[in-house]
């Protein structure tokens, strides 16, 4: 039988309020229950004697993060691969096969690397993540096992969404009618309690006309067991290829695929959404007020890969414009978009942090925004537009609504208590332009992770201790 709840108490925290000046206040913030209870000055919080009182030394709160994109088995692989030797996006599939072909071999190895990327995430701050794990003729259900066990190991600490996801393809062949073995794994995938998404990368099919079927037969699946689904999506840069994200409205419309279902469509990458005409940003506004599909870059990812110069040496795409520019694209078309860490150490990403403050942090200076309130747009799109974004929490409009209220970042009496303090900063705009490493967790209320630094440096004298 568990024990009663007396609740959690953080004190003398400040808050990522929009006023100016706001954030000389001090806040406690009382919990109970996995949700926030009170909100008062800070000092002025009587909790109960058994309670637990967390200080936060006037450290920055902000809502927990969240990976909204990320693979759980192809992460810290890049010492099993061959070496790079383009860096291509070809090359980088090829590596990545074989090396994928070991994974069942080498089960330990599987798991280490995958808690290693949980534990160091939950401890800078994620609380939910939409974990990819493939499934396929070379790998079998091997890494599928491996993320239903981790998600529920961790669920105490993380809200882990697993996708039985399809990197390969499900048609075996330009000429094939049916799909092949690849897509008979994957319905029997997603038949397994605890699969909560099924997605895979349309791209890899042998023509278009592949593409889309695949396209149709996930969202069949997605309808049939009651999943979220979520597709690599329109991962180029070729203005004359025509988007699929389109497509996939189209199918949604004719299934009747709407926001009251409960199950959202998400597309990964969408590189190609970077040429987009403000028309075209129009009409996908639209169709996103109406049908749940949302949508998710990946910037470490995309212009690592994506934008490549032409046997000429001719750069086609200048580095922003590889990937979506998340505060423009709010700011001048209302679309959110969340951003996500995708790949660590693989032969996709092989550089990057696996913390989404950090990437909140380089999209200051890779989309050239000096504001605010684009600072905001960032600093949610790694946190609460990702939690819309694989469905973990529900977005409100911001239509009549002061900026707190609106963005979702400041905490409400009734939010869930998920939230991540960051020591070291004492106004929130520097928890993206310069994310401190002390950190405190929590997750329904509870601290789950705390991560301090150990500091010494000769200048100041003492000890050095081990």
């Amino acid at each position: 039988m568990a024990g009663r709840d007396f609740g959690t108490v953080i004190r003398n925290v400040r808050l990522p309020c929009a006023e100016q000046h706001s954030e000389t206040s001090a806040w406690d913030i009382a919990c109970l229950g996995g949700r926030v209870q009170s909100i008062t000055s800070s000092g002025s919080c009587m909790p109960h004697d058994e309670a637990t009182v967390i200080e936060a030394d006037g450290g920055v709160l902000v809502p927990s993060l969240c990976h909204s994109h990320i693979h759980l088995d192809k992460c810290f692989i890049l010492g099993q691969c061959d070496p790079l030797i383009t860096g291509s996006l070809p090359e980088a599939l090829q590596v990545t096969n074989k090396a994928k072909a070991e994974f069942p071999k080498n089960v330990d190895n599987l798991y280490a690397r995958a808690t290693y990327l949980i534990r160091e995430s939950v401890e800078s701050g994620v609380t939910a993540m939409r974990a990819f794990v493939e499934v396929d003729t070379t790998v079998g259900f091997t890494c599928l096992d491996m993320g239903l066990q981790l998600s529920k190991e961790w669920a105490e600490v993380c809200h882990i969404q697993i996708v039985a996801f399809a990197q390969e393809a499900l048609y075996e062949f330009a000429a094939s009618t049916e799909p092949g073995p690849n897509y008979n794994l994957l319905c029997d995938a997603v038949s397994r309690p605890g699969v909560s998404v099924v997605g895979s990368a349309p791209w890899v099919e042998p023509d278009r006309a592949h593409a889309l079927k695949n396209i149709e037969l996930i969202l069949s699946l997605a309808e049939k067991h009651d999943l979220h689904a979520d597709f690599h999506l329109d991962y180029n840069l070729d203005p004359d290829t025509v988007p699929m994200v389109w497509d996939v409205l189209q199918q949604m419309r004719q299934r009747s695929w709407y926001r009251s279902s409960g199950k959202r469509v998400t597309i990964g990458h969408a590189t190609r959404l970077s040429l987009f005409s403000s028309g075209e940003w129009a009409e996908l506004k639209r169709a996103t007020d109406i049908l749940p599909l949302e949508i998710v870059a990946l910037p470490q990812s995309d212009i690592y890969m994506m934008g490549r110069p032409d046997p000429s040496g001719r750069v086609s795409v200048p580095l922003a414009g590889r990937t979506i520019n998340a505060p423009q694209v709010y700011r001048d078309h209302g679309v959110r978009v969340a951003l996500s860490v995708n790949n660590v150490e693989n032969a996709f990403t092989p550089q990057g942090s696996l913390d989404p403050l950090t990437l909140a942090s380089l999209g200051v200076a890779l989309f050239q925004v000096g504001t605010e309130p684009d600072w905001r747009v960032l600093l949610r799109s790694v946190s609460t537009t990702s939690k819309e974004a694989i469905g973990v929490i529900h977005g409100d409009s911001v239509s009549g609504k002061s900026a707190d209220e609106g963005d979702g970042i400041v905490p409400r009496v009734g939010d869930p208590a998920d939230f991540v303090v960051v020591h070291e900063a004492r106004r929130w705009q520097s928890a993206v332009l310069s994310p401190g490493f002390d950190r405190t967790t929590f997750f329904k209320g509870n601290v789950v992770a705390r991560r301090r630094a150990q500091r010494w440096n000769a200048n100041t004298g003492g000890e050095i201790t081990n």
